[in-house]
């Protein structure tokens, strides 16, 4: 055998080694049941709507990659922001976010998420896949959810995949149908944002 073919098939051996060797502190899996089982017990609680909101954005800020949902929600114009306007945006996409996510998911009650498996898509995604289990007046709904594990120790859920639709993708396109719609202008996006974020 060659030093060069020695060589080559060591390579391929310790990179192997390496990628089956790589472990997370917990798995997508897991991480996304854990959060799951988090939301469930804070809806099911007997308190008011304003306290489980405030504590389903608490689980929120600690299992969603809320600054990369919001760089991606306006594509390639966040390049165009100064740094002052990126972290203006930022802030203001946050509160949008949380509100928005709290507020929606503090009117069901008693949830029941099943979740069933993860695909490794690449070294920085994982999809985990699940379903919304189905009830007398409901039927079963699938769940995808995109985590971003390029930092094994702190897994973020970066996507939701409601029967095939991303939300992410759903919420850019309103994005940039909002600046469209006011010629261009990302400060109008801004200002709707805001608008929401400071509405009763």
């Amino acid at each position: 055998m060659s030093i060069k073919r020695l060589k080559k098939g060591l390579f391929f051996l310790i990179f192997s080694f390496f990628l089956s060797n790589i472990a997370f502190a917990i798995s997508p899996k897991d991480f996304v049941q854990q959060t799951v089982d988090e939301a469930a017990v804070a809806l099911g609680q007997n308190i008011s709507k304003e306290l489980k909101i405030v504590k389903l954005k608490t689980i929120a800020n600690k299992s969603v990659d809320i600054e990369g949902i919001g760089l991606y929600s306006i594509g390639k114009r966040r390049k165009e922001l100064t740094d002052t306007q990126k972290e203006e945006y930022l802030e203001i996409f946050k509160k949008y976010f949380l509100k928005s996510f709290a507020s929606r998911l503090a009117q069901y009650s008693d949830p029941k998420i099943r979740v069933d498996s993860e695909k490794y898509l690449n070294k920085k995604y994982t999809m985990v896949s699940s379903v919304l289990v189905a009830t007398d007046d409901k039927p079963e709904v699938k769940i995808d959810w995109r985590v971003i594990t390029k930092d094994p120790e702190n897994p973020l859920i970066i996507d939701v995949i409601i029967e095939g639709v991303s939300l992410a993708k759903v919420q850019k396109e309103e994005f940039n149908a909002i600046i469209q719609n006011n010629d261009g202008d990302i400060n109008a996006l801004f200002k709707n944002l805001l608008d929401f974020v400071n509405k009763d």
